[in-house]
């Protein structure tokens, strides 16, 4: 039985479409193991989901190259503050083994006494490296920042919690 010249495209079609998705999912995995690891306070997990070469830029730091300085600045971090990011709203564009992304960030911070809620965003890059999506570059960019007010009993937010006179 011979196989149509139509069903070979459309199979190949089917390939392609697939790939996509798979491809899409990976990437935006890495962005949700990026914040996972960021809760965990684990910078070589961090890092590891760089390229070797692969770089982060942030408002507050110089650019961080290479994953020996992601894991260095990301431990001193870890040690100063306290970061919980939420990330959401991945936008993914494929170019072959090579991507780009933008990844919205709601984040809550606790340094000493202070704490944050800010939002801002990723723009990535991303390369396929030996079969595996990579971050080749993340710019972060934040948009605003809200202090938190520590509250100190759960009377403090329950209307229905008698207040004293």
């Amino acid at each position: 039985m011979a196989v149509s010249t139509t069903s070979l495209q459309v199979e190949a079609q089917q390939a392609a479409a697939l790939r996509d998705v798979v491809d899409r999912e990976a990437i935006r995995e890495l962005a949700c193991r990026y914040a996972h690891h960021v809760w965990q306070r684990d910078a070589a997990a961090v890092a590891a989901l760089f390229t070797e070469d692969g770089r982060m830029e942030t408002p507050d730091l110089p650019t961080l190259t290479g994953r020996r300085e992601i894991i260095e600045s990301y431990e001193k971090i870890f040690s100063d503050m306290d970061l919980y990011p939420f990330v959401h709203n991945h936008v993914v564009d494929l170019d072959g083994d090579a991507a780009t992304g933008t990844c919205y960030l709601d984040l809550r911070s606790r340094t000493g006494e202070h704490h944050i809620m800010a939002a801002g965003f990723y723009q990535d890059r991303y390369r396929r490296v030996d079969g595996h999506w990579l971050i080749a570059g993340r710019d972060l960019t934040m948009v605003s920042f809200f202090p938190i007010r520590e509250r100190r009993s759960a009377s403090d937010t329950n209307p229905d919690t008698p207040q004293e006179a």
